[in-house]
């Protein structure tokens, strides 16, 4: 998600046909006091919007209208001649109406729960009742077409921005500005992607497949990145479901179970909507800073299914980094008890702060839906989706294929967007720009004429006490997003220890179907091999070796590793992959203040430094609802919400090039986020181990320590280095981000958009006697067997949008020599 939040602040960075009628004003009582939630439409037309909380609207249409309507319950309808096409900041007064002073609903402050009391809540209750009767779920198996349309838009244009110096060269771009329907603000289209698609769906099976037709894009065509970032910002939702989804939060859906206690809701009108008598509920929060909408929505009468619905997310939502979010749902009457979605339109708007002239990025998705058909069986493999399923004539479709399966004709603008953004991409200027982008998002820098890229440029530089100062150069080859090879290598030098280190890696897809990958590779490094339980055998990773500067100790505790690796992986059935692997490494120590010494039999000093030893590997993981996107040798997640099941067996030989020890090892992980409705994101990790032999303290298994000021997740912020050794252990690891629930409950605190983080850790562990024995180097072996050691933490995060800070309490073990009782951790990053 960081990666994907650099990309769009820097499209932020970077940052003329017009509709037929365009109006915006303010509506206003007699007193003066703005009208929240009133309806405005132009006359003769279903095309309307509602006033926001401040009585301001906007609203155009591609049609020419002569007259806008403005009601409201309690008040005479208002009927304004349009003498212009463009009728911009109108100052709009609602009359109360004489006959009807003692029936004015006033559409502020709280509302009554209670169905007696209040007939929005009766209709509501009967939407929860019918809401498994409506829709897809009538039916054992539905298909449909969908179609899927996608634009980034950089907003508020005007004369300063068009006449900067970031601009100057590629003013044509500016031919191509419109205005949005939603908020009034001129934009420019930057990025444009449809898609096409037959869904099938099973729901006695619980199955669904997409099957994609055709995609076509611009702009940003080629960086995944970005397409990876739009299609997990515009994920499918359900209205009727409790929480929508949005930028990793759930907001409480106004038609949830859970709204009467989040929501205002007000019957404000009824009418006939394609024949159906509808009512209309206004809805509004109860609380502010809270993951909430506001907006309205028709209902029918006698299926109680939703005929349409705006949401519009509140100013005071905390959520960063967007300002507006807008949707809009309409679902079509095929016959008296079945209405089922028709179109879906969703609009964000992103920007630095949330002030009213900020400029920003619009993220704009139309989806229409058609062509539905039921009740025709398919078996169960027809859902089972192909690990490899990348067509290439997919996305390269003809512009007849195009005309044919739009379900919504572009227009003029959109057609010249393509044009526009094609040629945008031949201007010098623009693929400087593009590629700084590129840069920030990804960490390399490309060099396409000899199809490398040098980096990752963040890795440069590193500190640690046997290494000093560190500094790194690398790169990896590149010919594009789907290589079906690659290479990568690093050479590092260190100014304290005056020696080079060095590791290079080979990746070969050798069958697309099956994802069989060949890989391999050498590093010659320094490493902290206590920063983590489960073993790591990549090659040109380095697990903590580096650190900031100062810290809570030195991080001296570290070893040399030369380690060298063949692996075979396939990937039979999606998201199930088997690695078999080999690997040799010799370990010793990299610092004269610490020791893997271990006793030994056949050294002439009865004591060795250096573990010479072989390893053979096999692993399953599985990644059950992970969405990937490309299909070369190294492919990207496309989402971070499915959890991760990791098992390994190791096998050290001492037959296997002079290896030093006979060993079997196991090891278990379980990482799983889980989205807790309104409550915020738990996130759940259960690692196990055993080592069945005697080895030394550099094949045990170390309690994961940190010794930085950094909030580190699945280490234990108030253990050193090497503070516990295992060669049996369990652990736990539970974070849970509230996303604002509880300090927006906090009258004082609530607007600052802070948001509460709590965690709990702990782990059990043992090691034997015969283990023991081995140890000559001097350290104290330690490990949680006499009772769990524990720590748990209470951070508060989103301090300044990117700041995070924990405190941390160790529970347990305080007796221990140096035992740190209480620490400060932090972390920076971009988080929605």
């Amino acid at each position: 998600m960081k990666i994907k939040l650099i990309a769009l602040f820097f499209c932020l960075g970077i940052a003329n046909v017009l509709a037929q009628t365009k109006v915006s004003g303010h509506v206003v009582d007699e007193n003066n006091d703005p009208v929240a939630f009133a309806n405005v439409l132009f006359k003769g037309s279903t095309e309307g919007t509602i006033t926001n909380e401040n009585g301001k609207f906007y609203l155009e249409s591609e049609t020419t209208w002569d007259a806008l309507i403005v009601s409201f319950l309690g008040y005479e309808t208002l009927e304004l001649p349009l003498a212009k096409k463009v009728n911009y900041e109108l100052n709009l007064v609602l009359k109360e109406e004489a006959d009807a002073l003692d029936e004015v609903v006033i559409v502020t402050g709280k509302q009554s729960k209670k169905a007696e009391e209040n007939p929005a809540i009766a209709i509501l209750k009967k939407i929860w009742e019918h809401k498994r009767k409506n829709g897809l779920n009538q039916f054992k198996q539905y298909e449909y077409d969908k179609y899927e349309k996608v634009e980034f838009d950089l907003n508020t244009i005007d004369s300063a921005l068009i006449k900067s110096k970031l601009f100057r060269g590629m003013e044509f771009v500016f031919e191509e500005v419109d205005t949005s329907r939603v908020t009034g603000k001129t934009y420019l289209p930057i990025f444009i992607n449809e898609a096409v698609s037959r869904v099938y769906g099973d729901n006695v099976l619980d199955k669904e497949k997409e099957d994609l037709k055709g995609n076509k894009n611009s702009g940003f065509s080629n960086n995944q990145v970005i397409i990876d970032f739009v299609d997990d910002l515009y994920s499918d939702y359900n209205i009727y479901d409790n929480y929508l989804k949005f930028f990793d939060k759930s907001f409480v859906s106004p038609i949830s179970k859970t709204g009467i206690n989040t929501y205002n809701y007000v019957l404000s009108d009824s009418s006939f909507i394609d024949n159906k008598w509808c009512y209309n509920i206004i809805y509004y929060p109860r609380r502010k800073n809270e993951l909430t909408f506001k907006g309205d929505f028709w209902v029918a009468d006698t299926t109680y299914a939703i005929k349409e619905i705006n949401l519009q997310a509140s100013k005071s939502a905390n959520i960063n980094w967007v300002k507006e979010i807008y949707i809009e749902q309409e679902f079509e009457v095929l016959n008296d008890s079945l209405f089922l979605i028709k179109r879906d339109y969703f609009m964000s708007d992103f920007a630095l702060n949330k002030k009213e002239k900020s400029r920003g990025i619009y993220g704009k998705r139309t989806t229409l839906y058609d062509n539905y058909e039921f009740d025709k069986p398919k078996n169960e493999k027809f859902y089972s989706e192909e690990v490899y399923n990348y067509n290439e004539d997919v996305y390269n479709r003809d512009d007849s294929f195009w005309e044919e399966n739009r379900l919504e004709s572009l227009n003029k603008d959109e057609k010249g967007v393509y044009k526009m953004l094609d040629t945008l991409k031949t201007v010098k200027k623009f693929k400087r720009l593009y590629n700084i982008g590129s840069v920030l998002a990804s960490g390399y820098i490309e060099f396409p004429s000899i199809n490398f890229d040098y980096g990752p440029i963040f890795s440069t530089f590193g500190y640690n006490e046997v290494e000093g100062v560190r500094v790194r150069t690398g790169g990896r080859t590149y010919f594009g997003p789907n290589d079906l090879w690659r290479l990568e290598g690093f050479l590092a030098y260190g100014f304290r220890d005056d020696k080079f280190k060095y590791g290079i890696s080979g990746k070969w897809l050798v069958d697309k179907k099956n994802r069989i990958i060949l890989s391999g590779g050498n590093r010659r490094d320094v490493e902290q091999i206590g920063a983590s339980l489960t073993n790591s055998t990549d090659v040109l990773g380095r697990s903590f070796a580096s650190s900031a500067v100062v810290g809570t100790s030195p991080n001296d505790k570290l070893s040399s590793i030369n380690l060298t690796t063949l692996s075979l992986e396939i990937e039979p059935v999606k998201n199930l992959v088997f690695r078999l692997g080999a690997n040799y490494r010799t370990l010793e120590s990299a610092s004269e203040t610490f020791s893997l010494d271990y006793f030994d039999e056949e050294s002439p000093t009865g004591i060795s430094s250096e573990i010479r030893q072989y390893e053979s590997t096999l692993s399953v993981s599985y990644f059950p609802k992970r969405k990937m996107t490309g299909f070369g040798v190294e492919r990207r997640n496309a989402n971070d919400n499915y959890a991760s099941l990791f098992a390994q067996l190791s096998k050290g030989d001492r037959t296997v090039f002079g290896s030093d020890f006979d060993y079997t090892k196991l090891q278990f992980s379980y990482i799983q986020p889980w989205q807790v409705g309104g409550f915020g994101r738990l996130t759940t990790t259960i690692e196990a181990g055993k080592t069945f032999g005697e080895v030394p303290l550099g094949l045990l298994s170390v309690v994961p320590g940190n010794q930085s000021y950094f909030s580190i997740y699945n280490t234990f912020s108030q253990l050193d280095f090497y503070e516990f050794v295992t060669d049996t252990y369990s652990s736990l690891h539970l974070e849970h981000n509230f996303n604002g629930r509880l300090f927006s409950r906090i009258p004082f605190l609530k607007k600052y958009n802070l948001r509460a983080i709590v965690g709990v850790r702990g782990v059990w562990g043992e090691i034997s006697q015969e283990n023991r024995n081995l140890n000559a180097s001097g350290l104290i072996y330690n490990a949680p067997s006499d009772e769990v050691y524990y720590e748990y933490s209470v951070g508060v995060g989103n301090i300044f949008k990117i700041l995070r800070i924990d405190f941390n309490f160790r529970g347990n073990y305080l007796d221990t020599p140096d035992a740190r009782k209480f620490g400060v951790t932090g972390s920076f990053g971009f988080y929605f």
